[in-house]
This record gives structure tokens, sequence and C-alpha cells, in this order.
């Protein structure tokens, strides 16, 4: 089994590789029906949306039955709200600690100084209206659970979920056989994950391929500050923070831990989605790394949601960014709301493709900076998206690790193997 999964995270390897070299080559080639129609908008677009639609096809299933599952097997509800509290207290700690990381880089390397506003593509947006937190709050609880899974609503497909594994831990041996349901149909979604995974080199080379053929690296090269001060705070959160948190509360070998996480890391960064890598990181979260279903199938999915850590990274220095290419000059006061604001934003936007930017809104709104200095970066984003989700959901998978382990609920032969 350990060597099939190696084997899968050496064709993704070569996938994402192949693609990035098929990408710039593409890139080069002059504007035609070849280059456009036939390769970045038809084999590209093709075979990689048919791969993130796949996986994205079993997100609401997984997310829902997962949780239920792992709400349910708990057993005491006491355990359930344990879990869950630790659960969110670290994500919460840890994206605060993202953001201040953030702004430290943004105060000392100055992504925005120097920058040649000619240079850069201006973009229209149209950005949604502010959600005051108490609305946000609120609308957690679903008006019609079936709806809220139509829409992909996220939040509201969670707090569902919960509440229905609490009503069948509750009721126990009455409702044995819906337990037994949920079980047989998380095994169920699981095989589907797995045929879907053998996809997956293709998927990722289509993704790559059309990501760089469309935006090159010519086109970065004003912006290329900016990208690397976001993936420098990136490194520091995913080496320094989680290898430390690793580390400490579990033990476990942080190269050992990254080394058998790589799979799942390689689907967040060519799809730059967290909820279409949920599928991945629960497979190698109990079959790789030793951490029991009912842990992982709680922490993983409640984690593609409200655990943002990358995103809140790439908010707090693109508020600097943002702030030095307007001449703003921000104060304490200033960066102390950035750090509240980003913390509550980065617990309400989707994992999904791009929502992170939309959302750096509402920060922008909190402290008076322009919002069309949105505009400045929103064209090279999927680029600092790819990073910022790899950082979200290596969050995810150790905060589970760390969880299990205090629950005593992580097999350290297996992690260590």
């Amino acid at each position: 089994m350990a060597k099939k999964k190696m084997n899968l995270t050496s064709r993704v390897l070569i996938g994402l590789l192949l693609g990035l070299i098929t990408g710039i080559i593409v890139f080069k080639l002059p504007s035609g029906v070849i280059k456009d129609t036939i390769l970045i908008n038809g084999i590209f677009q093709l075979i990689g949306q048919v791969f993130l639609r796949g996986i994205m096809m079993l997100v609401v299933p997984l997310v829902f039955v997962s949780l239920v599952n792992g709400a349910a097997s708990m057993g005491d509800v006491k355990k359930l709200g344990r879990v869950g509290v630790k659960t969110v207290g670290f994500y919460l700690t840890t994206t605060a600690m993202a953001i201040i990381i953030a702004l430290v880089l943004g105060f000392f390397l100055k992504p925005g100084i120097g920058l040649d506003m000619s240079a850069i593509e201006r973009v229209e947006l149209t950005i949604n209206p502010r959600i005051p937190l108490i609305q946000l709050l609120y609308e957690m609880v679903p008006r019609n659970p079936v709806a809220s899974m139509a829409e992909g609503n996220m939040l509201q497909i969670i707090v569902f979920a919960i509440l229905t594994g609490v009503g069948l831990s509750l009721l126990g041996k009455k409702v044995e056989f819906l337990i037994k349901l949920f079980t047989n149909l998380n095994d169920l979604i699981m095989k589907l994950v797995e045929i879907v995974m053998l996809f997956a080199p293709i998927g990722v080379f289509g993704l790559i391929a059309r990501t760089f053929a469309t935006v090159g690296y010519s086109g970065l090269l004003p912006l290329i500050k900016y990208i690397l001060t976001v993936y420098v705070g990136l490194l520091i959160h995913m080496f320094f923070v989680y290898g430390g948190l690793l580390k400490g509360f579990t033990d476990l070998s942080p190269k050992t831990f990254y080394k058998k996480f790589l799979p799942a890391m390689s689907v967040a960064f060519s799809t730059a989605s967290s909820n279409a890598t949920v599928p991945v990181s629960l497979e190698i979260a109990e079959k790789e790394l030793g951490i029991s279903k009912n842990i992982a199938s709680f922490t993983i999915p409640l984690g593609a949601t409200i655990n943002m850590d990358g995103t809140a990274i790439m908010q707090g220095i693109a508020v600097f960014f943002i702030a030095q290419v307007y001449g703003y000059e921000l104060t304490m006061g200033m960066i102390l709301t950035v750090i509240l604001t980003a913390t509550l934003a980065s617990i309400g936007t989707a994992g999904v493709p791009g929502a992170g930017t939309i959302m750096l809104s509402m920060v922008l709104q909190s402290i008076g900076l322009p919002i069309e200095g949105i505009g400045l970066i929103i064209g090279i984003d999927r680029l600092v998206d790819m990073g910022r989700t790899v950082t979200n959901i290596t969050g995810d998978a150790v905060c589970t690790a760390v969880v299990a382990k205090q629950e005593g609920e992580l097999n350290m032969e297996v992690a260590n193997s």
C-alpha cells in the first residue's frame, strides 16, 4: 500500500512539473487557434476541469457524511465538545499568528515601495457588501439544509452535520442502523475518492499548464516582490509554526509528516481549493499518518471551512502592499484592526479558488484603504492562491495530528513509519 502511495506522489509531481514546462512553452507561442482554442481553452481546460469537477462532486457529500460520522462516533458528547473547542482554538490561534507574521514581513520588506503604477493593469471589481459579524454568525444556522447543500454553503452544512451527528450519538442504539448507514456511505465516498485520484497526475498537468500558458512569467515581473513576500510568509508559517507545533505537541518528525502529506499539497497547489483537497487529506490522515477516523473526519472538513492561515498571510501582506502603493501610513490601531478583522474574515472564506481575494475587501474596508487596490493584485492572484491553499490544508492536517495525539487517537507507529 505504501508503495502504491509513493507511486501516486511521484506521478502527481511529474504531472505538475510537466504542466509547468508545457505551460511556459505554450505561453511563448504566438496567439492563434492552436494556442488559444485547441491548447489553453481546449485540451488543458478539458482535462483540468474534468479532474477538478470530479473532486468537487464529492466535497459536499464527503463533508456532510464525514462530519456526521465524526460527531456520532465520538460517543460521548462531552468528548465532541472538548475536541471541538481544541480544534477551533487551534485554528484561531494559528490564524492570528499567521497575520502577525504577514504584517511584520509587510512592514520590513515593503513589497509596495517602488512599484511602477503604469506597469499594472487595473481590473474593475464588483465587491459584495460587507457582512456584519452578527449576521455571519446567525447565518451559519441553515433555514433549509437541502438548499445549503445545493448551494455548497459549507458553514451551514457543517452546523447541520454536527447537529445530526450529536443527535445520532444521543439516541445511541435506537438509531444503530442509521449510524451503520453513514459508516457505509463514508466507505463508499472514500472509494470514489480513490477512483478520482487515479486521474490526479493528468488533471494536475492540465490545471498547471493552463495557468502558466495564460500568465507566463514576464507579466509577473512588476509584482514579483509581492509574490515573493507572500511565499516567504507561507514558508515561515509552514516550517516554523506548524513544524514547531508538530514537534512540540506530537513528537512527530515534520520531515516525515510533510513527505507523507505531499500528495494532498500537490492537489491543493494545482486546484487552489481547500474543499477540493478534503478527500485526499482525509485518506492520508487515516492511512498514512495513523490518525483515527473519529478525529480526522471531524477536524479536516471543519478546517477546510474555518482554517485559512495561508489566506490570512496573503491578506496581511496585501494590506501593506496596497497601503504602500497608495502612499497610506498604517497606524498601530489600524494594524490591530487588521489582525482582528482578518482572523474573523478567514472563518467566512469559502474553500474555493479566489475567495480570499474577495474577502480581502472586508479587511481593507475595516481600515479605510481603497478597495480598488485589489484590482492591482487580482491578475496574479492565482499564483499566490496556489501557495496559500497548500498552507491552509497543511494547517488542517497539523491540527488534526495535535488533537488526535492529545485524545490518544494517534498511532505513532504508523505516523513514524
